[in-house]
């Protein structure tokens, strides 16, 4: 038998990069342990290391670019599956899931308010713009 099992641990627990892997929120297992190394997952409301064995019943915060998602844990799995199964692993807070739809609310009015042009510039407008820009 090879020095490294696939099997989890005597005390049932996943380690926590495995997991978000499995739960689908990092698209490979290494962006999984970067962002629990880097500081953007939280465990129980404290950074951990890679190997954190988790276990169900347990909260996890977590930032992808400009959102933060606090999860309850439901199920452990070692395993990536469908995307199905997946969300069937966990599941995001009142409070977590109202916060974001607010701040997505936000977002959109600041959009709105200051839309994009319809067009890119003109060589010309460009020279214009230029021109401008270096007069300041």
């Amino acid at each position: 038998m090879s020095k490294h099992s696939n099997k989890t641990s005597s005390s049932n627990g996943v380690r926590i990069d495995k997991w978000l892997w499995a739960a689908r929120f990092y698209k490979t297992r290494s962006l999984a342990k970067q962002a629990v190394e880097g500081g953007k997952v939280h465990y129980q409301g404290s950074r951990v290391k890679a190997s954190k064995e988790i276990s169900p019943g347990q909260f996890i915060t977590l930032r992808r670019a400009e959102e933060e998602l606090t999860i309850e844990v439901l199920t452990l799995s070692e395993k990536r599956g469908p995307a199905k199964v997946a969300q069937g692993l966990y599941q995001e807070t009142e409070q977590s899931l109202n916060t974001r739809t607010q701040v997505s609310a936000l977002k959109k009015a600041q959009r709105l308010s200051n839309p994009s042009p319809s067009n890119k510039p003109t060589k010309k407008n460009r020279r214009k713009i230029i021109q401008f820009n270096k007069m300041e």
